[in-house]
């Protein structure tokens, strides 16, 4: 460690980042499971769900790395996902090494069905961070917590990252226009 930065300076920053990251943790643990435990699923299995969805194709080490998580975990609970008919497994013909997942239309129904039931109302985090959206017009961009995890996991996993917010917003936007289009229809069938 640099010799500019003094034990107590350390110690202090450390203690800061255990404490509220313990604190944060267990609120966002809470809101997790409160949101996936209508469709038996748990947190690895969900995150993994994600990452497929988002990923199309995502090998188990990738799983692994974007999800946070051992290996032997990753591989686990795909296992539990196939058995329940959301993933399937595969091997790329240019690639026996690595396994890969891909969503069923079983996972893909059930990560779109999550997103529409998303109840924003009872997420304890979410709440907390209301008065800091009203006081500046949006949710805190977080940089200086997603720098030190850049810092620790790479450039890699912040591009997944990353990936995975643009393709929601991407989804999101296209199954609104979708909407606003079957709303068209429905007052032109109306008119007729």
């Amino acid at each position: 460690m640099e010799k500019n930065i003094s034990k107590l300076e350390a110690l202090i920053f450390s203690q800061k980042i255990f404490q509220l990251g313990k604190a944060l943790w267990k609120s966002i643990e809470k809101d997790w499971q409160q949101w996936i435990k209508p469709y038996d699923l748990n947190i690895n299995e969900h995150h993994i769900l994600w990452i497929a969805y988002h990923l199309d194709g995502a090998s188990i080490s990738d799983v692994a790395k974007f999800g946070v998580m051992h290996v032997s975990t990753a591989f686990n609970f795909s296992k539990k996902l196939e058995e329940k008919g959301y993933l399937t497994f595969s091997k790329k013909v240019e690639d026996k090494r690595n396994t890969y997942i891909r969503l069923t239309e079983k996972g893909e129904k059930l990560v779109l069905e999550l997103l529409e039931n998303y109840d924003l109302s009872n997420q304890t985090v979410l709440l907390g961070a209301k008065p800091l959206k009203e006081i500046y017009g949006k949710y805190p961009d977080i940089l200086e917590l997603m720098a030190i995890v850049r810092n620790i996991y790479g450039d890699d996993f912040m591009e997944i990252f990353q990936k995975s917010f643009d393709h929601l917003e991407q989804v999101f936007k296209e199954d609104h226009h979708k909407g606003d289009e079957d709303i068209e229809d429905e007052s032109r069938e109306e008119v007729v």
